[in-house]
């Protein structure tokens, strides 16, 4: 049932199509009563022939050129039918697989951090590649040869009981023969074949960290141990494929030796019945063509049995993605948010990652329009989560976080992302150029509001340096850049969407002192009018802030000017305290 259920899904992706795969299977009907038609035309004119002296020579002619002309519509209209199925099962193929993989792709994407965090990259590029490939194969295959095949033992294998239910009787025994084997072999290698796909799965997975991480590979020598790693995953993937194979390989050799018993009882059978007086030649040779015919279909439905088989577990993976939900649910009717003025207040937020302890605990602030909070504390305390249920990456566990009195829940997805800009410590650019990771935020920014931005950030100058400006391929996470200067394409980034609410998220920690009085000068430009917020664990770098939250195991435990936090000496000046004795002793060293 579970692999039947499996394939029903596979059917139901072609939504739209339905009606076209409707068409199909009409037309796999005509298909297989066209074959059906075709032996027992010939059996008659065999039946005409060994009548033939004892025939005038006119009533010869006449009955052989009807039979004749009727076996040529015959044959037209299967050649056309064939024609007709082949060209829509590839369009239809070619069509839907394409349709899938973008709705794959689309999906991945909108799945919050949570999904992320527990699925590798490299697993879902796989598992959408194989997914669909995977689809393209079987609506292929299935609607331009093997749905006749079905047509043809459900519907016109009785049929034969009306031609000689004696002849009959051998090929439905092949028929049911046939059926049980492969089901038996079915749940007997389902099992072993999912533990194969898991393996290259795991390959995938493998692959992509090695490959993402090619620099720490060479640096640490780990060349070999990723290989063998590699190879001993992939003496995984053989050692359960194997036993899969071989009962695939017994299937088909029994299937191949009942089918030669099978034509053997038929000859033997058909002859016995002629000599009788109970059959005639022709009889016996159009049933012979109509079980060679169905023998062949079923050993191709047989081999496709086995495909599906091996490829059920790549369809249940590509499948069980489609079908996860989102943990960040966009409630219907949700309204656009308007952010003119861009307050943020956060109004008693808890939260806890799914299966984790709480990470924050009654958190509740106000920032106003057009200042600067700055969230410090130890790692982990919370200070990035807070950011995190700003987007809406998540939602709190219980509170309420609104942006000039609408509440995140309340509001698009689209609408709130589009009010709040991110500038990170690591700067994530595409593997683009420059000006297509400009436009990220903004796709219909003009070229003047590009450089414009640039210059804003300090960008414009080093981009104009480069082989192409800003039609320069940066390479892989920006990796033909220095950090200075990726950090100064994403702040222009974030100048270009021009969000009313900013998040700097250690955007100059990675930096040395000179890049970073330059990246910080761009920032400068970047906060000026919004309601900015920073996360930073260098202290120095909050000095100027507005109002600052302290951060302890999830919960704000002082808020306020820099230098009032310091001279209450609490928790913040204890940070800053640590801080200043760590700068002293890498200076004394």
């Amino acid at each position: 049932m579970r692999f039947l259920r499996t394939y029903t899904r596979v059917l139901q992706l072609l939504g739209n199509d339905l009606r076209i795969a409707a068409m199909l299977g009409g037309a796999n009907v005509v298909l297989a009563g066209l074959h059906f038609i075709d032996p027992l035309l010939f059996g008659r004119v065999i039946d005409l022939l060994t009548r033939s002296p004892d025939m005038p020579r006119a009533a010869l002619w006449q009955e052989a050129i009807s039979l004749l002309g009727l076996w040529a519509a015959v044959g037209i209209g299967g050649i056309a039918a064939n024609i007709a199925v082949a060209l829509q099962a590839e369009r239809l193929a070619h069509r839907n697989r394409i349709t899938a993989m973008a709705r794959y792709y689309a999906h991945v994407l909108a799945m919050p951090l949570s999904f992320h965090g527990d699925t590798h990259s490299g697993r879902l590029v796989k598992m959408m590649i194989s997914g669909t490939e995977a689809l393209f194969g079987l609506w292929l295959t299935f609607f331009r040869e093997h749905m006749a095949t079905f047509v043809a033992t459900l519907v016109l294998l009785p049929m034969t009981l009306f031609l000689n239910w004696k002849l009959a009787v051998a090929l439905i025994v092949l028929v049911v023969l046939f059926c049980t084997l492969t089901v038996l072999v079915i749940r007997h290698t389902e099992a072993g074949q999912r533990q194969v796909e898991s393996h290259n799965n795991n390959l995938a997975g493998t692959a992509q960290d090695a490959l993402a991480n090619v620099v720490l590979v060479q640096s640490f020598t780990r060349l070999g141990a990723e290989a063998r790693l590699f190879g001993d995953i992939a003496n995984q993937v053989i050692a359960h494929q194997f036993p899969v194979l071989n009962w695939w390989a017994v299937v088909n050799v029994l299937t191949r030796a009942a089918s030669t018993v099978t034509v053997m009882a038929i000859v033997i059978t058909g002859t016995v019945l002629h000599v009788n007086g109970e059959a005639s030649v022709g009889e016996i040779v159009g049933f012979m063509g109509v079980a060679t015919m169905l023998i062949g279909r079923l050993e191709a439905a047989v081999s496709f049995a086995s495909r599906a088989v091996f490829l059920r577990p790549q369809l249940d993976d590509f499948l069980a993605v489609l079908d996860a939900e989102t943990t960040v649910q966009e409630k219907k009717g949700a309204t656009e948010l308007t952010a003119p003025h861009g307050e943020v207040r956060f109004e008693k937020v808890s939260f806890s990652y799914p299966g984790g302890t709480p990470v924050l605990a009654d958190v509740s602030f106000q920032a106003r329009p057009g200042t600067t909070v700055a969230l410090v504390g130890q790692t982990g305390a919370g200070k990035t989560t807070a950011m995190s249920l700003l987007q809406r990456l998540w939602d709190p566990s219980s509170g309420h976080i609104s942006i000039d009195g609408q509440d995140l829940r309340d509001v698009t997805l689209d609408s709130l992302r589009r009010a709040v800009g991110v500038v990170f410590q690591d700067s994530m650019l595409f593997n683009r150029s420059i000006r297509d990771n400009l436009r990220m935020g903004r796709p219909d920014a003009t070229d003047e509001e590009l450089e414009r931005a640039c210059r804003m950030a300090e960008a414009h100058d080093f981009i104009t340096r480069q082989p192409l400006g800003y039609d320069t391929m940066i390479g892989e996470r920006g990796a033909s850049l220095s950090g200075g200067q990726r950090q100064r394409l994403a702040i222009a980034r974030a100048l270009l969407k021009g969000p009313p609410i900013l998040i700097l998220d250690e955007a100059t920690s990675a930096l040395d002192a000179a890049t970073e009085a330059r990246v910080a000068r761009a920032l400068a430009v970047l906060m000026r009018g919004r309601t900015t917020f920073i996360i930073a664990h260098r202290l120095s770098t909050v000095r100027n802030a507005d109002e600052i939250l302290v951060f302890d195991a999830g919960k704000i435990v002082e808020q306020g000017t820099f230098d009032s936090l310091l001279a209450a000496g609490g928790h913040f000046a204890e940070l800053v305290h640590t801080q200043l004795a760590g700068t002293a002793v890498k200076t004394a060293e």
